[in-house]
């Protein structure tokens, strides 16, 4: 199970409280938890990632143990960390303003 740990406006969109847990099959990628949690919530589709380009949406941010991974490959695995279950993979809302 992979932890994933959502904003606050995410959990509301998608009744949630707390991080999700979700199964993905196969090499745990960005890909490939974002697509496990858009499966299981399918309210958040295009929120996270435009649906046409599947690009990450420029107010939010990936991070996973201490690291921001936003500009990774959404291919590149995951640290094992995040794969273990022993940290999560975490959407943050960027702020943005001046």
């Amino acid at each position: 199970m992979i932890r994933v740990v959502l904003p606050p406006h995410l959990r509301t969109l998608a009744h949630v409280t707390g991080e999700v847990r979700v199964e993905v099959s196969g090499e745990v990628t960005q890909r490939h938890v974002l697509d496990a949690v858009e499966e299981r919530f399918p309210m958040l589709r295009g929120t996270m990632r435009d649906r046409a380009t599947g690009k990450r949406r420029a107010l939010v941010r990936f991070f996973a143990c201490e690291e921001d991974l936003s500009n990774e490959s959404p291919d590149d695995p995951l640290p094992d960390r995040v794969v273990k279950g022993e940290e999560p993979f975490m959407v943050v809302g960027a702020m943005a303003g001046g």
